[in-house]
């Protein structure tokens, strides 16, 4: 995975370096905090798989170029994400963060995929804001410039985002850490209802200069109760992230768990195979990231040929750049294991829905992830899982009702 890291860029710096404040967690023996939807989203399919590709390095095809470059809304190249990738937000649902004394409340997407957390801010270029609630450093009494230190992201493209660093209070449901690093964007384009992100991967993959700082569950998981935290993500409603417990009554049967590899700043794991519809499991190791900040389901060319096989009006749109199928077809569901539990991604999951509003072509949930399979919300949405950020990580997975 070492060309994910390639195409990520830390900002250098010069001058006198500041250390980081060592943060404080004061926390409840568990906390849960809800999602909530965004105003106005609308999904979009082409948008959903270019943030993916252009989050983790993975070639874009043409076509998949073509149709962003002709959306209107796109105006220059120096985008910038909250989950650290994008162009535009894909994620449908937020939750709500307090920052600063008094708190200032910011609805930010949860992300296991990176590790910055990141949000629009008054210093955020006036061009770059459409709509956002902006963090401001001067109105809080526990604000403190982290000097010397900024971050900087950038994409093989060009894109970038960059800013500055502050420590605050910050609190997610009953879990507060002060002097937690905020980064504050000064550059970041084309986002709509979303006020920024909270990485929840490793601190190896955070892209603060010139030294990493740690994410909020870094700091805060030594006094959790227990150092995991769980999603519970839903179809089409708002799903919850509880700190520190784990709340049997969201899962059916029990949690199987699967050794994580940090080595590259991410959950990643390996499944044990997968299966279509109703047909035979196949015994396959298929090692990906579990990614909230990422909406689709990646997998191999070759799983992903295998499954639109199955769908005989489906078809690779050299429009979308990607596999698509009349909105009125019946499409399979789609399992995968985590060793011997098998988790069953519903039809109506495998079916995105329109590739952009208003069009009777639909977007299919799996699309190919090139060399990098991606566990996103199609997959998370289908069970209840456990991010267990112990010495040695894990990722538990368990069968809910949905």
């Amino acid at each position: 995975m070492a060309p994910l890291k390639s195409v990520l860029a830390v900002a250098s710096i010069v001058g006198l370096v500041a250390a980081v404040p060592a943060p404080i967690a004061d926390v409840a023996s568990g906390t849960r905090v809800q999602q909530v939807r965004k105003p106005g989203y609308v999904r979009n399919g082409p948008l959903s798989l270019y943030k993916a590709y252009l989050k983790y390095g993975i070639t874009i095809p043409d076509e998949l170029k073509a149709y962003v470059s002709g959306l209107g809304n796109i105006t220059k190249r120096t985008e910038g994400s909250v989950t650290a990738s994008s162009i535009l937000s894909d994620s449908e649902y937020t939750v709500p963060v307090s920052i600063g004394t008094p708190a200032q409340v910011l609805q930010l997407d949860l992300d296991t995929g990176s590790s910055d957390l990141w949000v629009f801010s008054t210093e955020t270029d006036s061009d770059d804001v459409n709509g956002q609630t902006l963090y401001d450093p001067s109105q809080s009494s526990t604000s403190k410039k982290l000097s010397g230190y900024t971050w900087s992201i950038s994409y093989g493209d060009g894109s970038t985002a960059n800013g500055d660093i502050y420590t605050d209070k910050v609190k997610i449901g009953g879990v507060t850490v002060t002097k937690q690093a905020v980064e504050l964007a000064q550059e970041a384009v084309g986002f709509s209802n979303c006020d920024g992100l909270l990485g929840l991967a490793f601190d190896s993959i955070n892209q603060a200069s010139p030294n990493t700082v740690q994410t909020f569950f870094g700091n805060a998981q030594s006094k959790l109760d227990s150092p995991v935290f769980t999603a519970d993500l839903k179809h089409d409603a708002p799903g919850t992230y509880d700190f520190g417990y784990i709340d049997s009554s969201l899962y059916t049967g029990s949690i199987t768990y699967e050794d994580i590899d940090s080595s590259d700043g991410f959950w990643s794991w390996t499944s044990s195979g997968y299966a279509i519809g109703s047909n035979k499991f196949v015994s396959s190791s298929i090692t990906g990231i579990a990614d909230t900040g990422t909406t689709l389901l990646l997998l191999s060319n070759s799983i992903v040929k295998a499954y639109y096989k199955k769908v005989s009006t489906s078809y690779y749109s050299s429009t979308y750049g990607a596999y698509v199928f009349p909105c009125s077809t019946t499409v399979p569901s789609f399992t995968f294991g985590v060793g011997s539990l098998r988790i069953v991604i519903p039809a109506d999951y495998m079916n995105y829905g329109p590739a952009e509003e208003g069009s009777s072509t639909c977007y299919g949930g799996l699309q190919k992830g090139g060399d990098q399979n991606i566990f996103g919300d199609i997959a998370l949405k289908s069970a209840f899982v456990v991010f267990n950020g112990a010495s040695s990580p894990t990722i538990g997975w368990a069968t809910k009702d949905l």
